[in-house]
């Protein structure tokens, strides 16, 4: 509804699997990287790349963040790093004020 993501989309699994073996899992969407998301610190851009399947500029929206149910994963596209983990981190941490 509104501004939520309503097509498929990739996403980045956030949930840690220490949550033991539920079907669920936390991701943050996936979208095409637009030139104003700069400005947004819950906007993280990824450059594309062989490791992450990518295939053009993207933003990881933290602000969209979701529980899903395993079963409506596709496929895994790829991986990102983990100084990209780290970012998408400080912008969830920035988003829920924790200090």
């Amino acid at each position: 509804m509104g501004t939520e993501i309503k097509k498929i989309r990739p996403g980045v699994i956030i949930s840690s699997d220490a949550a033991g073996r539920l079907p669920i899992k936390l991701i943050a969407p996936i979208t095409d990287w637009k030139d104003y998301f700069g400005n947004n610190f819950w906007h993280v851009r990824i450059e594309p790349g062989a490791k992450n399947g990518l295939t053009k500029v993207s933003a990881i929206d933290t602000l969209q963040l979701r529980g899903m149910d395993t079963q409506r994963f596709i496929r895994k596209l790829g991986e990102i790093s983990e100084s990209q983990m780290t970012e998408i981190t400080l912008a969830i941490v920035t988003l829920i004020e924790y200090q």
